[in-house]
């Protein structure tokens, strides 16, 4: 066991330990000959945790580095009251301390170590999010041949953070995000999406709105041999050839998905479903501005907020049409927007448009697609972090 004496095990090392020992990722359904004795075993995840978040942390200059999650036992979740949010929620967060005890203190019987460690193994991971139009032949070339570079018509590269909370966000007001516990899902929020992604919009019926997310640095990226920040007293005598290789320059694909114009529109006409499991609207009546769009086989949900942008053509010194300013936008926003680049695509794709009405059934409406955020079970995560193989696919934005 862990913390038995001999050499202290490096971050690669201790990887490899909790891969080998981590067959029920993922699974719904556990035969127990699945589990080993050490995979069941509350001490080895205490100890993986001490030596991997606590004695052994690395300072990246992030601001969330200095954040520890607990996840509570099953028995413990849930028994706050209103009064008391931190005791409701299925988490609590400490700042870091050089020593656990200092942590977690007496609420160390609260804790479920196993979920604890991949939950701190996934919020310590660096991930960007990639926001992109593509063309539809493109996509349909890329996907028969996948060595095909792939080339966006505009991209977005997004720094994003993982989280076991979720941001609400109220597109009717001015009011500040409801956070609120998303574990047994990771979200990655982008709460400056209205201004980070003000330039996508879709403007011809052959664009798709591509979102992918990748992980390529952090605690799931250890380097190999790395030594341990804390004495050997302490270590592990368990120091076997764990068969964990990591490769330099690489990273993850975690979440992958796109969605056709055409069903954007549907679905933003519509303010309901218009096309299955992809993307379906919000429950509100009439105009839909929060669509949601689901990942192959319906894993993972990405939440983007939907508008039509007016013709700057018309309406240079005018107001917005009703789809903008039902949003209260202040006038400041306005006037943001209507020097912004995806106000002057707008007005390319009016022109566009009316140019050439008769070769379609509607007018095309420049729809601008700002991703909120992007929820996935943190089980897939964990699993994808440490199973999957990692690689730089080729021309892949």
């Amino acid at each position: 066991m862990l913390g038995d004496g001999g050499e202290t095990p490096s971050r690669y090392e201790l990887l490899g330990m909790v891969k080998k020992h981590s067959n029920l990722l993922g699974k719904t359904i556990v035969d127990e000959e699945d589990a080993s004795d050490v995979e069941m075993n509350p001490r080895f995840w205490h100890d993986v945790f001490n030596l991997y978040f606590v004695r052994g942390k690395e300072s990246r200059g992030r601001q969330d580095d200095d954040l520890v999650f607990f996840v509570r036992k099953m028995g413990f979740q849930g028994n706050g009251s209103n009064h008391n949010k931190e005791s409701a929620a299925p988490y609590f967060v400490r700042r870091w301390a050089s020593k656990l005890d200092n942590l977690v203190g007496e609420a160390s019987t609260e804790v479920d170590w196993r979920r604890s460690f991949y939950l701190n193994f996934i919020a310590h991971t660096s991930f960007s999010v990639t926001v992109a139009i593509c063309s539809h032949q493109v996509l349909q070339n890329h996907r028969v041949g996948e060595n095909t570079p792939l080339s966006p018509i505009y991209k977005v590269v997004k720094t994003v953070y993982a989280s076991p909370s979720r941001l609400n966000f109220h597109l009717d007001s001015r009011k500040e995000a409801e956070t609120t516990p998303a574990y047994p899902d990771i979200c990655f929020a982008v709460d400056d999406f209205d201004s980070t992604f003000d330039a996508v919009v879709l403007t011809e019926k052959d664009h798709c709105y591509c979102v992918v997310l990748n992980a390529h640095d952090g605690s799931a990226f250890p380097n190999e041999k790395e030594p341990q920040d804390c004495s050997s007293s302490d270590s592990s005598s368990l120091r076997a050839d764990t068969g964990y290789a990591k490769a330099d320059n690489t990273k993850l694909t975690l979440f992958s998905g796109f969605v056709s114009y055409q069903m954007v529109r549907d679905a933003y006409d519509a303010g309901k479903s218009g096309f299955g499991s992809l993307l379906s609207g919000s429950h509100s009546p009439g105009k839909t501005d929060r669509l949601y769009m689901k990942g192959p086989g319906g894993r993972g949900e990405v939440e983007v907020a939907v508008s039509g942008v007016a013709d700057q053509s018309q309406q240079e010194s005018g107001p917005f049409s009703p789809v903008i300013s039902k949003r209260g936008l202040s006038i400041r926003s306005i006037v943001r927007r209507a020097a912004s680049i995806a106000s002057v695509a707008a007005k390319h794709a009016y022109a566009a448009a009316s140019a050439s009405t008769s070769n379609f059934d509607e007018e095309i409406i420049p729809l601008k697609c700002c991703l909120m955020s992007i929820s996935l079970p943190w089980e897939h995560i964990a699993y994808d972090l440490l199973f999957k193989v990692r690689f730089m696919q080729p021309g892949y934005y």
